[in-house]
């Protein structure tokens, strides 16, 4: 129960690594709130998720509400403030990737990534921030970046550098609210199998090289991300802060 009596945000939270971030805190005793886009089927997903966090014995809220609005930050704080009473860790997982080429990139499919990923990010960030100022006993923050922070991506010209950004958006936050207690930690996932690249992991050929390049020797699952979440929003990484994880089964050391 290293969260009891947390009171968690999770963005995203409806499905894939989302969904088992949020479910993982609520085992370990935290109150969790979640959001996603505002689509009649992320409802009806947001809904189940929130029952199954209630059903571990604890509070559950969420929210539907776009990324890449600005004015959503607030949003998520005031949902997660009148539920709980106070906000102590947010973990802003959010985020698309449409696989596109470079060449012929559309404008828009550029901007939206940018948006969700990366300017959305800032500014939920920034309202957890200013709440966890506010009351004035620190708190926790993760983002959830991306091997790509570190590696680049010939469908993902548009997405690699958001993910970078990111990184480096919980490197500088660390740095402007560890004096208000606040530590800012980014958790890098490589190969985890959900629905953004099922498609493209559909393909034997392609799957078997990820499976190869990968010492573990298997793909990622979402669950494989919730246990260092829990760890990062935990007492047992008090003295962590600007860090990034990499979860990635040592893709990323796989140079060879």
């Amino acid at each position: 129960m290293l969260l009891k009596d947390r009171n968690v945000f999770v963005t995203g939270g409806s499905k894939g690594i989302g969904r088992a971030i949020a479910l993982k805190c609520a085992e370990h005793g935290a109150n969790v709130a979640i959001s996603a886009e505002d689509t009649a089927e992320s409802r009806e997903a947001l809904a189940a998720t929130a029952d199954e966090i209630a059903a571990l014995g604890v509070r559950s809220t969420w929210v539907a509400a776009s990324a890449e609005d600005p004015e959503t930050g607030e949003r998520l704080v005031e949902a997660a403030v009148s539920a709980f009473g106070r906000l102590d860790t947010f973990i802003n997982n959010a985020g698309i990737c449409p696989f596109h080429s470079f060449l012929d990139m559309p404008r828009e499919t550029y901007l939206k990534t940018v948006d969700v990923n990366l300017n959305g990010a800032y500014f939920a960030v920034q309202a957890a921030a200013n709440q966890m100022v506010k009351q004035g006993d620190g708190g926790a923050i993760i983002a959830v970046s991306s091997i790509s922070a570190l590696v680049g991506g010939g469908m993902q010209t548009h997405y690699t550098p958001t993910k970078a950004g990111v990184l480096s958006l919980m490197q500088s936050t660390a740095i402007a609210l560890g004096p208000h207690g606040i530590r800012c930690n980014a958790l890098l996932p490589g190969t985890i199998e959900t629905d953004i690249n099922r498609d493209d992991l559909a393909d034997p050929d392609k799957r078997a090289y990820m499976e190869g390049r990968t010492p573990l020797g298997r793909l990622g699952t979402p669950d494989d991300l919730a246990g260092p979440a829990v760890f990062l929003a935990s007492d047992l990484a008090q003295y962590v802060t600007g860090a990034a994880l990499l979860v990635d089964g040592g893709l990323f050391a796989n140079l060879q």
